[in-house]
């Protein structure tokens, strides 16, 4: 009786199982940065967390206002958190510094589009918290924004460290680290943020990278952000995160 696989070439299961898997997409792996990409926070937070962090450094550096205010943004500039430079500089206690200066009613102050908790629940794939804010803060906006069930990972500056040392955003060691802990490749990675510096490093490391551009103009401190300086450079830009779920289908780095 003739073989129906005449002619054809057999394909060992375990190659078939392959073919299949390389056939199928992957599920993106989305990454969301907190302040100025879920919600607005320089419409009123960067504010209260400007005015503590700079009570902090006049009140246990003993300098005057104009000097915390002045060491306040030379080392956010310098380190990408004022914490680090306190930390390195001066030895501050860092679970003691987030404590105090982002100790407030976040809940009252958030600012953000409506229907963020339905949008979450439509957008395929995993969703990771990568954020330079401290826990207790980031939780609480997530509640505050109603989509903190939508989070299984949530990476703050406390873990933020690589062999001890704090390494938050831009470093591309913590992005590297942070990968592997996730079990996530580089080109299965989506990081959505707000700063062009922090979508440079995760693009120079195979992420795909969106530019969430609808929020406020300012970082702490009122000084312009980077990412408006100049052209975007991410594969795609939104000015909401409902442009979002359309824009998947042509995002590239």
């Amino acid at each position: 009786m003739p073989s129906r696989a005449r002619g054809r070439r057999a394909v060992p299961r375990s190659d078939a199982a392959l073919e299949r898997r390389q056939a199928t997409p992957r599920r993106p792996v989305f990454f969301f940065d907190l302040d100025d990409t879920l919600h607005d926070a320089s419409h009123a937070i960067f504010r209260q967390i400007d005015r503590r962090m700079t009570d902090y450094v006049e009140r246990h550096l003993e300098v005057d206002r104009d000097e915390a205010n002045r060491l306040r943004t030379y080392y956010w500039r310098r380190y990408g958190a004022t914490l680090l430079g306190l930390v390195r500089h001066h030895a501050i206690d860092p679970a003691h510094f987030l404590r105090e200066t982002h100790d407030f009613d976040v809940a009252a102050l958030v600012r953000a589009e409506r229907g963020l908790t339905r949008l979450f629940a439509r957008l395929p794939g995993r969703k990771v918290l990568l954020t330079n804010a401290p826990m207790a803060y980031a939780s609480a906006v997530l509640r505050a924004l109603a989509v903190h069930r939508h989070f299984r990972a949530r990476y703050t500056i406390e873990n933020m460290r690589v062999h001890g040392a704090f390494r938050p955003k831009p470093s591309r060691m913590m992005l590297r680290a942070m990968l592997a802990r996730e079990r996530v490749r580089a080109a299965d990675a989506v990081l959505v943020e707000d700063s062009t510096a922090n979508l440079k490093s995760a693009r120079a490391l195979g992420f795909r990278t969106v530019l969430m551009t609808g929020h406020g103009t300012r970082i702490a401190g009122g000084c312009v952000r980077a990412r408006r300086r100049g052209a975007p450079r991410a594969g795609l830009v939104i000015r909401s995160l409902h442009q979002l779920p359309h824009g998947l289908a042509r995002l590239r780095r």
